[in-house]
C-alpha cells in the first residue's frame, strides 16, 4: 500500500517538475499558448495564420552607396500582385496599372498614353525591362532580366510611355488592353488600334510581356499581342526592335515566325511550336496578317515595316517602325 502511494506522489512531483520545466523554457506561456505562437513545431500541419509581413528589404543605395533612383524605389516597394502564378495567365481576370492622369495625352475614350508612373516601372523591372547584377538581388529575388553592372542599357524609362487601348477579344467582347511601347510611336500606336477597335478587328490578347514572365514564346503561345521587352532576336545576339519598343506582334500564334534554312542545315523553324500550320500562307483561315488585311494597311500606312515582307525569314506577327 505505502509502495502504491510512494509511486502515485513521485508521479505528481515529476508531472510538476515538467510543467515547471515547460513554461520556463516557453518564456512563461502555457503549452496551449506556445503551440499557436509556433506551430511549425507543435503541430504536424500548421495553423492557419494571417501572412507574415515581408521581410525589410535593403535599398540600392546601402548596396551601392549611391542615392537610389525613384524607378529602383518603386521597383522595391510591394506592389499588388496583379498575375497570380497559381493561376493560367489565360484565366486571370485583367486588370490595367495605370489609369489616365493629367500627364496622360487622351485620343479618344479608352485610348491614351503616359510617361511611366512608378507602379508600371516596378512591375516591369527585372522583366521585361533589365536591372544589373548588382541590383538584381536587391530588387527582386526572380528577376530574370539581368545585364552587367557596366552595360549602357539602350533606352530609358523616360523614352518608354505606357498605352491604355480599347479592342474587340475573339468573343466579339469589347475588352482594355494595356502596352508599352517607345515614345515616338506611341502616338501611332494608339491611332491605329482607335481605327481597329471601330472596325471590331478581333485581337485575343493585348497585356504586357512581365504577365509572363518576360517569356516570349509563352506569350506567343497564348496568342498575346505585346510590344515592349527587352531582349535579342530569336536565335541570335542582336538586340531586338521589341528592346526599344519599336516593335509589336499582333495576334502571333495564327501569324508565327518562320526561317528557312536555319543554320544552313535546310531546316525550317517555326515559332511558337505549335502554330506550324499557320505558317502556310496559301491557306485561309481566321486572323490571319497579309497584305489585305486591315491590320497590315493600317500599320504600313503609319511607316510600318511588315516582318511578313522579309527574305529569308518570314515574321508575320510583326511590325516595326524606325524612330529618331
Amino acid at each position: 500500500m505505502k509502495k502504491g502511494i510512494g509511486s502515485i506522489i513521485f508521479l505528481v512531483v515529476m508531472i510538476l517538475a515538467c510543467s515547471v520545466a515547460v513554461r520556463m523554457l516557453t518564456r512563461g506561456e502555457t503549452l496551449s499558448e506556445y503551440a499557436n505562437e509556433h506551430p511549425e513545431t507543435a503541430y504536424a500541419t500548421p495553423i492557419a495564420t494571417s501572412k507574415p509581413a515581408a521581410s525589410p528589404t535593403k535599398s540600392p543605395a546601402a548596396v551601392t552607396g549611391t542615392k537610389a533612383s525613384p524607378a529602383a524605389k518603386a521597383a522595391i516597394a510591394p506592389q499588388e500582385d496583379i498575375s497570380p502564378t497559381s493561376i493560367p495567365v489565360s484565366e486571370q481576370k485583367f486588370i490595367p496599372i495605370a489609369a489616365e492622369t493629367s500627364d496622360s495625352v487622351h485620343y479618344q475614350d479608352g485610348f491614351f498614353y503616359q510617361p511611366l508612373t512608378d507602379a508600371v516601372i516596378a512591375r516591369i523591372t527585372g522583366i521585361s525591362y533589365p536591372i544589373t547584377q548588382t541590383l538584381a538581388p536587391v530588387l527582386s529575388l526572380e528577376a530574370v532580366n539581368v545585364v552587367p553592372d557596366d552595360e549602357k542599357l539602350a533606352i530609358d524609362y523616360e523614352d518608354l510611355r505606357y498605352l491604355n487601348v480599347l479592342y474587340y477579344d475573339f468573343e466579339g467582347q469589347v475588352q482594355t488592353g494595356e502596352l508599352i511601347c517607345n515614345k515616338g510611336i506611341a502616338q501611332d500606336l494608339v491611332e491605329i488600334f482607335y481605327e481597329l477597335y471601330l472596325n471590331e478587328y478581333q485581337i485575343e490578347k493585348i497585356r504586357l510581356i512581365d504577365t509572363y514572365g518576360g517569356d516570349d514564346t509563352a506569350s506567343m503561345l497564348d496568342n498575346n499581342t505585346s510590344c515592349f521587352n527587352y531582349r535579342v532576336v530569336d536565335g541570335t545576339n542582336s538586340l531586338s526592335k521589341h528592346a526599344l519598343g519599336c516593335a509589336i506582334d499582333v495576334n502571333p500564334f495564327y501569324n508565327p515566325y518562320v526561317v528557312y534554312n536555319k543554320n544552313g542545315r535546310g531546316e525550317t523553324y517555326i515559332s511558337p511550336a505549335g502554330s506550324e500550320k499557320y505558317a502556310d500562307r496559301t491557306q485561309n483561315f481566321p486572323y490571319k496578317i497579309d497584305e489585305t488585311d486591315l491590320c497590315y494597311k493600317l500599320f504600313t500606312a503609319h511607316g510600318f515595316t511588315w516582318g511578313g515582307n522579309w527574305n529569308s525569314s518570314k515574321d508575320y506577327q510583326h511590325f516595326q517602325k524606325v524612330v529618331n
